[in-house]
């Protein structure tokens, strides 16, 4: 399946009970960026997906961008730059 989001727009992988991916979607909603949100214990494979994108750790949240490329747990000024290039 591929999760690559949108221009303009992301895609994080988190959890119900991270709170670095609660203050992400805030800062996100806050600034109209839009967002696609994968919980990687509800949907199939994206926990492994996850693991590929981090060294063999589920750490949340992850986001992939327009252009293929992801970060782990980006500040909001991270996500505008890397969006903007």
């Amino acid at each position: 399946m591929d999760f690559t989001p949108d221009a303009g727009s992301i895609t994080m992988f988190s959890t119900t009970w991270c709170g670095y991916c609660k203050r992400l979607k805030k800062q996100l909603d806050a600034e109209g960026i839009g967002y696609t949100e994968i919980n990687i214990e509800d949907v199939p494979g994206t926990a492994e997906l996850v693991e590929s994108l981090n060294d063999g750790n589920q750490t949340v949240p992850t986001v992939l961008f327009p252009d293929g490329s992801a970060a782990t747990n980006p500040s909001l000024k991270d996500v505008v730059a890397r969006l903007a290039a």
